[in-house]
């Protein structure tokens, strides 16, 4: 999936240091990625840690988790349900089409016609299956995962749910197929979370925790707001032209409120290792936050360049590399 602030590229880097901080042998360990978005950093410790917990307050990031932390056993017949999910027939009433592509509404236009109507069936589809019992949540939260994943391929937008194209891509006019959201298997069990990260902080303990906050102004809920609604599939009335949700705004993307924030989840973390990811164009400095981090143990810092990309606002939505510093602050707390 195209995310923001992902840590895809940096998982190398960032599993290095804190094997080399924590050491190799992770099995009695219990890591959590406690802002985990698509869930990249706790899937690459899914097998050599005891446990993970994962968490996010967006649930959209809570259904992928549910699926790639949280499914650790094989699940049987999967190709089954995929295939009968890509061979229903589009409808013509559901909520998506209806509010988020031009046959709908006349204006929004996050989906081809075609490909709305499909995610409407896909979704109803699952959830009358989790209703009447012939799925169990394992299953449950791994297709949803693949219809989230597989949606989100041909949506027609630059790359978030901001706002969408005036005309459909080329990759919006492909036709929706549902593919598996595959997962690793593991001997262990793992938690996933769907709540506020500083409440959370207060009634968790392990091994080494992994943190990676919002480092600006935008707001995550309404840059993935249509990944919720489909997510969720509940009833409301769409705002604004971009067809917006309510949503609940993180103190981690407020310049005024991300400071204390941030100190109250370093205070009350009850682990002995902490990772923080944040970059050179974040809301806190680097001097902000070893000032916070330094206060509660011993404290490093290492970095590294990271080459990231981001659209442009030509029509034609070409890319231009964009260069940025990537810290990883490190505190062994006391």
């Amino acid at each position: 999936m195209n995310y923001i602030g992902s840590k895809y590229k940096l998982s190398p880097f960032i599993k290095e240091t804190i094997l080399f901080v924590v050491g190799n042998d992770l099995t009695d360990k219990v890591f959590c990625d406690i802002f985990a978005g698509t869930g990249i950093v706790g899937r690459n410790f899914k097998r050599d840690v005891k446990k993970v917990i994962a968490n996010d307050c967006e649930y959209y990031s809570y259904v992928l988790n549910k699926n790639y932390i949280e499914n650790s056993t094989e699940i049987k017949d999967k190709e089954q349900y995929i295939n009968e999910l890509n061979s229903l027939s589009p409808i013509e009433n559901g909520f998506i089409y209806k509010h988020y592509c031009a046959g709908g509404n006349g204006e929004r236009r996050y989906f081809s016609d075609q490909n709305g109507k499909k995610i409407d069936a896909v979704r109803t589809t699952i959830e009358n299956w989790k209703i009447n019992n012939e799925i169990d949540n394992n299953i449950y939260w791994f297709l949803l995962a693949s219809l989230l994943e597989s949606a989100d391929k041909v949506a027609n937008t630059a790359s978030v749910y901001g706002a969408y194209l005036k005309k459909l891509k080329k990759t919006a006019q492909k036709e929706m197929l549902v593919e598996p959201a595959l997962f690793e298997i593991s001997n262990n069990s793992h938690a996933v979370f769907n709540t506020d990260s500083n409440e959370l902080i207060e009634h968790i303990e392990g091994d080494i925790l992994y943190i990676d906050p919002p480092y600006n102004a935008r707001q995550y809920g309404a840059n993935y707001h249509l990944l919720n609604t489909i997510a969720k599939y509940d009833d409301f009335i769409p705002k604004g032209k971009t067809g917006l949700r309510t949503y609940a705004k993180s103190k981690y993307c407020s310049r005024n409120l991300v400071i204390s924030e941030f100190e109250n989840l370093i205070k009350n973390a009850q682990f002995k290792y902490l990772f923080l990811s944040y970059n050179n164009e974040g809301l806190m400095s680097v001097e902000n936050i070893r000032k916070i981090m330094a206060n509660y143990g011993k404290y490093y810092l290492v970095e590294t360049d990271y080459q990231r990309y981001k659209a442009d606002k030509t029509e034609n939505r070409k890319h231009k590399a964009s260069s940025t510093k990537e810290y990883l602050h490190i505190l062994e707390k006391k």
